[in-house]
């Protein structure tokens, strides 16, 4: 089959097939660019082939839409299912994210949606918690959850460590995790790390009558990934996170598998790389609904208002990957992380609602008064948003976040 075989205009796509956008650019013409993604992501290649049975023909995808879209074109490509195993991630992946980003002859490419079908999807586990799950545990269920960071995210003893997190958690915090390239250094080891910090979780609780938990990061080569994981389980933890995209999808899908009780963090250190680019690479809304397919509980989606790229839409699209109707399959948990701080909050709040994570490092670490009163400020910050009341009208009369306010600001 010639790549010109694989556009057809009057397919009609089966419930049954996976659907990608594709957006490119391209020094072909259109059709024959567009029937190239086609083809080299099923059953094609460049050349006629004297190997080619009838039979194969009916596992071709299709090019059933193609339109200009500025600069370049927009393809919408439809999957026959019986291209791809059955709960495997990285074998679906391999095929329509795979080589077809190398062809010379397309300038810019980029993978904008996926949409699994029904018996792709349920072929995983899906999300043992997700944004009620997660809520069940930390018994709060009428405003956003608020967390932080461990800052400086590298350098700290374990004994450091842990008292920094306590006084998170003393401050008003419901989740401290670790940042996401600490791993189990020889300054804070990773067992020595958890079993302190989970100490300090467990005097927090006391204190404040609070739930409060701790997501030591488990990232590793993926049997330590799972034996990591594991010692948490067994030594009284029930968060973990992992850096989803430096471990593998194998990993992830291995860690989620293990099913052991866990609430599963996802990080994506790393998604830049190939996201942000908005003509080539892979768009973060893929990558959300990949997360909530393997079954994840939690992602970062970016923040609008901190200090990473992504616009307001692009975090609302990747909020719905997140939340809308999935075949049953639970909502997972947004968070927004990144340059935050309690002028931030209603901002946040106005964007997200209550069902998101607010991650803040170095706006709580960085208080005037330390990291109780920063912790303080936050909580204080989410109080005023989920009441409606101005924060300069609720500083007035709670001063660690009015001084949170003099020196960070309020976003508009």
């Amino acid at each position: 089959m010639r790549y010109e075989d694989f556009v057809d205009p009057g397919y009609e796509p089966s419930k049954s097939d996976l659907i990608c956008t594709f957006f490119f650019e391209s020094t072909l013409p259109p059709r024959k660019a567009a029937g190239g993604v086609a083809a080299e992501s099923s059953i094609g290649t460049w050349t006629e082939l004297t190997t080619e049975r009838k039979y194969v023909r009916k596992l071709a995808a299709r090019v059933f839409s193609l339109r200009k879209t500025g600069t370049g074109y927009t393809a919408r490509i439809a999957y026959p299912v019986e291209l791809f195993e059955e709960g495997n991630m990285p074998n679906i992946l391999s095929s329509v994210a795979g080589n077809v980003f190398g062809l010379k002859e397309l300038l810019n490419l980029r993978l904008q949606d996926i949409s699994f079908p029904r018996k792709l999807a349920k072929s995983f586990m899906g999300p043992a918690f997700g944004i009620p799950g997660v809520r069940k545990l930390l018994r709060v269920r009428k405003r956003p959850l608020v967390g932080t960071i461990i800052k400086p995210k590298l350098g700290l003893r374990t004994e450091h460590h842990a008292k920094v997190a306590y006084e998170a958690w003393v401050g008003g915090c419901d989740i401290v995790k670790d940042d996401e390239n600490l791993s189990s250094q020889k300054f804070n080891p990773f067992r020595k790390r958890f079993l302190e910090t989970i100490k300090m979780r467990d005097r927090a609780e006391k204190e404040t009558g609070e739930k409060k938990v701790y997501m030591v990061n488990v990232t590793a080569e993926t049997n330590e990934m799972l034996r990591r994981a594991k010692f948490v389980s067994e030594n009284g933890g029930e968060y973990v996170m992992v850096d989803i995209l430096t471990a593998g999808w194998s990993g992830i899908q291995s860690l989620r598998e293990m099913d052991i009780g866990l609430v599963l963090h996802a990080h994506r250190a790393g998604h830049a790389a190939f996201t942000k680019n908005p003509k080539h690479g892979i768009s973060m809304k893929v990558v959300a609904k990949i997360v909530r397919t393997i079954g994840l509980d939690q992602l970062h989606v970016g923040t609008v208002v901190g200090k990473m790229f992504e616009s307001l839409k692009e975090v609302k699209e990747n909020v719905l990957a997140l939340t809308e109707p999935y075949y049953g399959i639970k909502k997972v948990m947004p968070v927004a992380s990144g340059g935050l701080h309690p002028g931030s909050v209603p901002r946040l709040y106005s964007i997200f609602g209550k069902d998101v994570v607010i991650q803040s490092g170095g706006g709580i670490h960085g208080h005037p008064r330390g990291s109780v009163a920063g912790a303080v400020a936050m909580r204080q910050a989410v109080d005023a948003a989920v009441s409606g009341i101005p924060l300069r009208e609720y500083a007035e009369t709670h001063p660690e976040l009015r001084e949170a306010i003099e020196l960070f600001g309020i976003v508009k």
